[in-house]
């Protein structure tokens, strides 16, 4: 299969390239980018050197149309809104790791966003590539949302819960923190090295754009799930998300209870591991893997239950989930090309 990626150059590109290098389906990875047309890619990315001898190709939708077989958009939002609907009628699958075919509902998404949403048929095509929940849809769909980095950690922790309607659904915080890769290789005031070094910050109180993505899988699962709280803080490390969900349960469940709701949920997914009762993950153990790691835990004095869900922003998060669904569109096993043991330390 030749695989395109355009946004090569951002860090969700470069991991897909990472991984699609030793992608038994991947025959080709076609490396598209409107600001560095024409360079070696190793000029971008000189540890690709001697690895990756692609050079850099501009996005004309011409020439795109008998290149690839199918299509990654690693881009910043308001990209893929253009250019999904033309490789759609070209006969081309796209995964689209950008936010814009996430939000069913345009006005949402322009809310949110503060741009305009993609065409509605073109949204109302798309399937949301949450890999572990909606693997059936994946199988037949041609276009793939796929999930925000936040998101992934919040909805694969929340899902055992939320879809056996066990937990209070008014009561729902969401307590988040990511690394600065999160933020994309463009350097800002947020991300300059000096202003984030030792140094914690919240970020987008109450705006955070992947907060209607979260609610809207909420309330897919369970209608009567109302709005949340989600808080996104940035701490000084590259790469890992750690999502804190606290919610009220409405029956009583012991710790023994939740961890067997937990581990049969998962029992068939190879990619999210479920700690033993008492053990919580930290970001470093899914550290440049595919993995999401989840603790949990009932505090039997309040009826409280703390979901701890880690994962790696670049891959689970993005490109790592975003390879997963071309497993799952393709027939492939899930875990092809994704086997990568975690880095440590």
């Amino acid at each position: 299969m030749k695989i395109g990626i355009v946004g090569a150059t951002g860090y969700g590109g470069a991991e897909l390239v990472r991984i699609l290098k030793n992608h038994p389906h991947a025959e080709e990875c076609i490396l598209y980018s409107s600001s560095g047309q024409g360079n070696a890619y190793s000029e971008t990315y000189p540890h690709m050197s001697g690895l990756v001898h692609q050079t850099l190709q501009p996005i004309n939708m011409n020439t795109i149309k008998h290149e690839a077989d199918v299509m990654f958009l690693a881009t910043p939002p308001g990209v893929s809104s253009e250019l999904t609907p033309q490789l759609a009628v070209a006969g081309i699958p796209v995964i689209d790791l950008s936010g814009d075919l996430r939000i069913q509902e345009p006005e949402v998404y322009e809310k949110w966003y503060k741009r305009t949403a993609a065409p509605e048929q073109t949204i109302e095509e798309t399937v949301y590539g949450l890999s572990e929940i909606n693997r059936e849809h994946i199988k037949k769909a041609k276009l793939i949302a796929n999930p925000g980095c936040f998101p992934t950690a919040v909805l694969l922790g929340l899902a055992p819960l939320v879809q056996n309607k066990l937990l209070d659904e008014s009561f729902l915080i969401v307590d988040a923190k990511t690394g600065v890769s999160g933020a994309g290789r463009k350097a800002s005031m947020g991300t300059h090295f000096s202003e984030l070094n030792d140094n914690l910050k919240i970020y987008k109180v109450n705006e955070h754009q992947h907060t209607p993505e979260i609610e809207q899988l909420l309330k897919e699962w369970h209608p009567a799930m109302e709005n949340i709280t989600f808080s996104a803080h940035l701490v000084p490390m590259t790469r890992g998300i750690m999502a804190t969900m606290y919610t009220q349960i409405k029956t009583n469940m012991s710790g023994d209870d939740l961890q067997s709701l937990y581990s049969e949920f998962y029992q068939d997914s190879y990619f999210v591991r479920v700690r033993p009762q008492g053990h919580f993950p930290a970001t470093k153990e899914v550290w440049g893997s595919n993995f999401c790691d989840i603790g949990i835990t009932i505090d039997e004095r309040t009826n409280r239950v703390t979901v701890v869900s880690v994962i790696d922003n670049l891959m689970k998060g993005a490109s790592g989930q975003a390879v997963q669904n071309l497993n799952i569109m393709n027939g492939w096993k899930e875990e092809t090309g994704l086997t990568m043991t975690p880095i440590y330390p």
